[in-house]
């Protein structure tokens, strides 16, 4: 008989849990939200249409602004030659690494080239010219160090990875550790004095993403399971999150918006937070007008196109594909001769082929060829649902001197979209990423490439590979000898 009411328990139940979940999302959006409207009213912001921290000086670890900002010396040699270690789960060999990976590639590559002496413990690589046993491996003395833990290919397993990097730490000590996210776990962080990890993505922001991509759902369509249990899934990960991260040393957030929450929300000491925003390889990507043309011709684009949207990255829900693909199914019902390029893979592959010879599908490309790509276009459209992390594809469109319409997010607009001139920015829907796009049409190709101008000069000297690499270097010789904090 104690069973008799069992059907009417989960109902119950679900509804308590529904509600707990709203009052655990308003416990974190309440925050957000402040941190934003603070955001836009501090200091920093309003001095983001210039790309410079006039005149400042002091101690680095006070700097509460992207370090790059500030103008560091590029000086052939560094003043001091360090030993890294940088605990990454990949080290990207494929045609389309992701984000993390193409940071850890281009910052230490570079730094490598600077003449420190890098060492990279990651997983075995799927390249079979490349040593998958643990025996260091490197192209040059310029370039990284590879150390690859025995087991599966591009497994991670952070535990022999640290047996590697003791074993050559015993040898000789390094200088400073790098971590990028929590490819080092914190039982074994919270006694590195001299580690620096980078956050690439938080559960906060997290939280929020998950949020922006349930938005997309009709209105008739009931909310997903899988949805309802990520929700409960992250947050007690943010809970955890604000616990854990106080036994990391240093603290590099990757924008403006991350480096607010870790120090507001996270409660990490302000002078362990340290901004300094992604770098794209300077020489890889810029203006090239014939370029784009050939590529136009190549793909197939009509020259009577009067405009030609573009688009990169992977084709799946999060990075607002349902958005994109909705907006201009309408938009190109008005406006005749406008286009659209897709460069990626993913589930909304087929879907955009469905819009007919209007859009061009790609399909995945390297760093090299989106050079090409890039310089095609007239207007870059970035229509991520993802809050956390900074796009490297929106410092490439920019770098190769094209206007952006990106979505309205504390991390792109603090950080990379600092200017009206620079673009358009829209809320996480398709009816405002559509009004954005209508007013793209209006402006046309001319006033777009005025834009791209403004674009790339502001790019050049904020997301730079050299930048991004001088700027963290500095922060490594501080971790070293607090000498090196002192600025200028």
């Amino acid at each position: 008989m104690a069973f008799n009411n069992k059907h009417k328990k989960p109902h119950l139940i679900f509804h308590s849990n529904v509600f707990t979940t709203l009052l655990f999302i308003l416990a974190f959006t309440v925050p957000i939200l402040f941190l934003i409207l603070h955001t836009c009213t501090s200091s920093l912001c309003s001095s983001c249409v210039s790309n410079k921290v006039e005149a400042w000086s002091g101690d680095l670890r006070n700097a509460q602004f992207a370090w790059n900002r500030l103008p560091f010396p590029h000086v052939q040699s560094p003043p001091v030659v360090l030993k890294i270690a940088v605990f990454s789960r990949k080290w990207p060999i494929g045609a389309a690494p992701g984000g993390m990976e193409r940071h850890a590639y281009t910052l230490h590559t570079a730094l490598a080239r600077r003449g420190h002496s890098v060492h990279v413990f990651t997983s075995p690589l799927v390249d079979n010219n490349r040593d998958h046993t643990g025996t260091p491996s490197s192209t040059s003395s310029n370039s990284p160090i590879i150390h690859c833990h025995e087991g599966e290919a591009g497994k991670w397993r952070y535990n022999k990875a640290w047996e590697l990097f003791d074993e050559e730490n015993r040898r000789e000590p390094f200088d400073v550790i790098h971590s990028e996210s929590v490819a080092l776990p914190h039982s074994l962080a919270r006694n590195l004095k001299n580690l620096a990890v980078s956050w690439h993505g938080i559960a906060l922001e997290s939280l929020q993403s998950s949020i922006y991509q349930d938005l997309t759902r009709n209105p008739n369509e009931p909310m997903s399971p899988a949805f309802n249990e990520s929700l409960y899934g992250v947050v007690p990960k943010v809970l955890n999150e604000i616990r854990f991260f106080h036994n990391y040393n240093h603290h590099v957030a990757i924008s403006d918006s991350c480096g607010e929450m870790l120090r507001d929300v996270y409660q990490i000491p302000r002078r362990r937070v340290h901004v300094i925003l992604n770098g794209v390889d300077e020489n890889g990507f810029r203006n090239d007008l014939s370029l784009g043309h050939e590529f136009r011709a190549k793909i197939g684009v009509p020259i009577n196109g009067s405009l030609v949207l573009g688009v990169a990255g992977r084709l799946v829900k999060d990075k607002g594909h349902p958005l994109l693909y909705e907006a201009f199914s309408k938009l190109i019902t008005k406006h005749p001769h406008v286009y659209l390029i897709v460069a990626g893979s993913g589930p909304w592959e087929n879907r955009y082929k469905e819009l007919g010879p209007r859009v061009q599908v790609l399909g995945s490309m390297s760093p090299s060829k989106l050079k090409a790509f890039y310089n095609a276009i007239d207007i870059f459209v970035n229509p991520t649902l993802r809050p956390q992390g900074l796009d490297l594809t929106l410092m490439e469109a920019m770098m190769s001197g094209k206007a952006v319409v990106a979505s309205r997010f504390p991390s792109i607009k603090g950080s990379i979209v600092v200017n009206d001139e620079f673009g358009f920015m829209f809320s996480p829907n398709a009816g405002s990423l559509l009004e954005a796009l209508e007013e793209v049409v209006r402006e046309g190709p001319k006033r777009l490439a005025q834009r791209g101008k403004a674009c790339q000069e502001y790019a050049a000297s904020m997301f730079t590979a050299s930048k991004m690499a001088l700027a963290y270097e500095r922060l490594f010789l501080c971790i070293k000898n607090d000498t090196f904090c002192v600025y200028p």
